[in-house]
């Protein structure tokens, strides 16, 4: 009975210092976010810690079938790098329409691009496809990559970074159908994360791991604080109605349903590319 009566003092005594540092916590945030709001703004700017770099030049390369969000996602977060100018280089002049039926007109195109500090290959489809095989675009990525900071891709994307060999002995991710495979062929290791960082080569699963790809160069190049800030101003701060949006949080029979569409639209793309080849 002693015994039982000693631990419940220790519990309570224990319970009561919790409150105590909670309360102190809660207390300090306040006292800090009132002194805070009472800064003017260059004196705020002074606390916002923000990282020299020397990236000046981001190149998002898009064409006829380009995924949405694999390039404009990316594209959203480096344009919120003061000093960084970040542009859209098609492979050939006119307008592009994306696989949503977006059209814009790109900044420019690959034969006026010699050199960039940041390049995004975005995905897509059966127009992928078609490029991961487009001998004059593989070369110009390789030369491109020989000036880059970070050399990235977003979802299939990196089928066709894979295909120009700059991810061979790399760790990297992708989207998600045959991901493991499809890497494997270029002689990349498959992580099946969100997005992979080895040395300067940055790749993402699909679509929206792009613009989380991107923050996390982004927090590498400026520093957390302002990488923040962005976020702040984005909004960004994802919230799913319901669980899903990987293989891991998918029903069987949805996950089957997604392979075997995905394969009836690829496998004819991809057979008819390796016979022009």
């Amino acid at each position: 009975m002693k015994q039982m009566i000693i631990v419940l003092v220790v519990l309570i005594s224990l319970s009561a210092c919790q409150n105590i540092v909670e309360e102190s916590v809660k207390e300090e945030a306040t006292n800090q976010s009132l002194k805070v709001e009472n800064m003017t703004h260059e004196e705020a700017m002074q606390l916002v810690k923000v990282k020299e770099h020397n990236v000046k030049n981001v190149g998002i390369l898009v064409y006829e079938g380009v995924n949405d969000l694999d390039a404009l996602g990316p594209r959203y977060v480096f344009k919120n790098i003061m000093g960084t100018n970040v542009i859209t280089i098609a492979l050939k002049p006119g307008n592009v329409k994306t696989v949503m039926g977006l059209e814009f007109v790109p900044d420019t195109t690959i034969d006026q691009v010699d050199s960039l500090d940041i390049l995004v290959v975005p995905g897509g489809f059966k127009q992928t496809i078609e490029n991961s095989y487009n001998d004059e675009l593989l070369q110009w990525i390789r030369d491109i990559d020989k000036t880059t900071q970070y050399t990235t891709s977003v979802c299939t994307g990196g089928w066709i970074l894979g295909k120009t060999g700059l991810l061979k002995g790399k760790k990297a991710t992708g989207n998600w159908f045959r991901a493991k495979e499809i890497l494997a062929e270029n002689g990349a290791t498959f992580t099946g994360e969100r997005y992979t960082q080895d040395g300067k080569y940055w790749t993402s699963a699909g679509v929206t791991a792009g613009m989380d790809m991107s923050l996390a160069i982004m927090a590498e190049l400026t520093g957390k604080d302002y990488t923040q800030a962005v976020m702040l101003d984005m909004e960004y701060d994802p919230e799913p109605p319901i669980e899903g949006g990987s293989i891991e949080k998918t029903k069987p029979e949805v996950l089957y349903f997604m392979k075997t569409m995905y394969a009836s639209m690829a496998d004819p793309v991809f057979e008819e590319m390796k016979n022009i080849k």
